[in-house]
């Protein structure tokens, strides 16, 4: 697959971040039959799986970015970091998910920190948000690592979603990977 506009490769020292592709739908069609998605809208079934990888290409096409597939340099496909800003949000969001059993090895930090990095520093972005469900404690550890601070919270859906602010490029609070 190929597509009509370009989707910036980031590289890390072990990751290598790039654009969607088909090949990457059963890795997702797994995470969005388990209950990995809990925090992210829910499980999902294999069509609703295809609209969301299509929604992913569009929003790319519509915004001029979106979530990147992350890849080990050995090419494992370990899951998807970006930023997304869909109708209704306040602003772009950073986001991540990682696949089952990729977890614990710092991959989420390095390619959300390649992320912020290049969003911020090369796009002029930010300084970016995190939306974050209160339950979703390896996602609070996490943001926290990535030296975002508590902005605020409100409740959706009876789910209190917690908002936490990155730190800028200004603030140096910017740790560069690309």
């Amino acid at each position: 697959m190929s597509l009509p506009f370009e989707i910036p490769v980031l590289r890390t020292d072990r990751l290598v971040l790039r654009g969607p592709r088909e090949s990457d739908l059963p890795a997702m069609i797994a995470f969005g039959e388990s209950d990995r998605t809990r925090f992210i809208g829910g499980r999902q079934d294999s069509f609703g799986t295809w609209r969301i990888f299509l929604a992913g290409i569009g929003h790319w096409a519509l915004r001029g970015y979106g979530m990147w597939s992350v890849d080990t340099h050995e090419g494992a496909f370990v899951g998807r970091v970006g930023v997304i800003n869909h109708i209704g949000w306040p602003e772009p969001e950073l986001g991540w998910h990682l696949y089952e059993g990729h977890e614990g090895k710092g991959y989420a930090r390095e390619a959300a920190l390649a992320v912020r990095d290049h969003m911020q520093v090369r796009l002029g972005m930010g300084p970016l948000i995190s939306m974050i469900d209160a339950e979703n404690s390896r996602s609070l550890s996490l943001v926290r690592r990535l030296g975002a601070k508590l902005e605020r919270a409100f409740e959706e859906g009876g789910r209190l979603i917690h908002i936490y602010r990155h730190p800028s490029d200004e603030d140096g609070g910017i740790e560069a990977y690309a």
